[in-house]
């Protein structure tokens, strides 16, 4: 009974280490892009859905279901260990990798767009000139309906 209690205890403090990663992932995901209010938002949802997930998850897959407060002081203890030793090193190393990998996929993105951007304008372009003509059309046979002609 003891040995599957401390069991429990290193999964849920494992899980609390997961919990900080997963929190110090979206840390540095801010970091490395600037992104708006809204996207921070989801962010925090996504966050702590995934949180959710992964503690019921493993109360469900390692206890059955049955909630111990150990396994919670396990969490607190897992987050703490984490953000105390490895949370500054990961953050570094986390926002260094995605900085890197958005500059890498920066070009091909705003290339994209530029063509993008292209292909609406001729597109903006030709709709401009069918409406013009329409509107050219259309004057002209309202003129001379007026002309009695």
């Amino acid at each position: 009974m003891v040995e599957n209690q401390a069991y429990l205890f290193l999964v849920f403090t494992l899980t609390g280490i997961v919990i900080g990663l997963l929190f110090d992932f979206f840390r540095a995901l801010r970091k490395s892009i600037k992104t708006v209010d809204f996207v921070t938002y989801i962010e925090d949802i996504l966050f702590w859905t995934l949180t959710g997930i992964l503690i019921l998850y493993n109360i469900w897959y390692f206890n059955n279901g049955e909630i111990r407060i150990y396994m919670f002081l396990g969490i607190i203890m897992g987050v703490l260990i984490y953000s105390l030793i490895l949370s500054s090193i990961f953050t570094k190393v986390i926002t260094f990798i995605l900085k890197k990998i958005f500059t890498i996929l920066e070009l091909p993105f705003k290339t994209i767009i530029s063509v993008f951007n292209k292909i609406f304008a001729i597109i903006k372009n030709i709709y401009i000139k069918i409406v013009k003509k329409y509107k050219n059309i259309k004057n002209k046979r309202g003129n001379l309906g007026k002309n009695g002609e």
